[in-house]
């Protein structure tokens, strides 16, 4: 019984170490849940990611990474065609209904730009993606560990790995409790049978 608890304690803690310990690496571990880049990874897999942050340069075609497509709320992962860079704008349009370029010292300012791709498409990903929406660069591939993790942090999952240990400790508790009342309480000596135990030791 005491071999149920320490599985699942075990079990539920590593759930919880695994992420922590990419965290505090400064990289996220993140499920796969489309089958876009087939053969490199497939659904249920998970995939390691470190943020670039502001170091665009780092970008190259042929990198994998994680970012936001422009007006979704999905991330997604796909592979890095090219870099480019695009005029920015300001927001506004002129009388002719055209954007507005952002200018500085008398130029457009320009802002890197990525074209991706997933490895199962046959196509580019329809829209090119700001580089400062990029969430993190591919490090390494896990086969299947998410699957496992999406399973420990479901109702389900946590059920399982937290109900058995309580239950084989209300069950030690219950067997402890009924050892004792099956023994019963120790009879008292007679105040004569001290006395003596008294002249013995004294």
């Amino acid at each position: 019984m005491w071999t149920v608890i320490a599985t699942c304690a075990l079990a539920y803690a590593t759930s919880l170490a695994v992420p922590l310990w990419y965290q505090l690496h400064d990289q996220k571990l993140l499920i796969v849940t489309s089958g876009s880049m087939v053969p490199t990874f497939d659904p249920g897999d998970a995939v390691v990611t470190r943020n670039v942050g502001d170091s665009y340069e780092l970008l190259k075609p042929g990198l994998m990474v994680s970012f936001w497509p422009l007006g979704s709320t999905q991330l997604v992962t796909h592979r890095i065609v090219s870099v480019t860079n695009i005029a920015s704008t300001t927001g506004e349009v002129d009388g002719e209904g055209r954007a507005i370029k952002s200018m500085r010292d008398g130029k457009p300012v320009e802002v890197p730009y990525i074209i991706t791709k997933g490895d199962a498409n046959e196509e580019n990903d329809a829209n090119a993606t700001p580089a400062a929406n990029v969430q993190g660069i591919v490090l390494s591939v896990h086969p299947h560990w998410g699957w496992v993790l999406q399973w420990a942090e479901s109702p389900a999952g946590r059920a399982a790995m937290l109900v058995p240990p309580l239950v084989a400790l209300a069950t030690l508790e219950v067997l402890a409790v009924a050892d004792g009342r099956r023994r019963g309480p120790r009879p008292e000596r007679r105040p004569e049978e001290r006395h003596i135990d008294a002249v013995l030791h004294g």
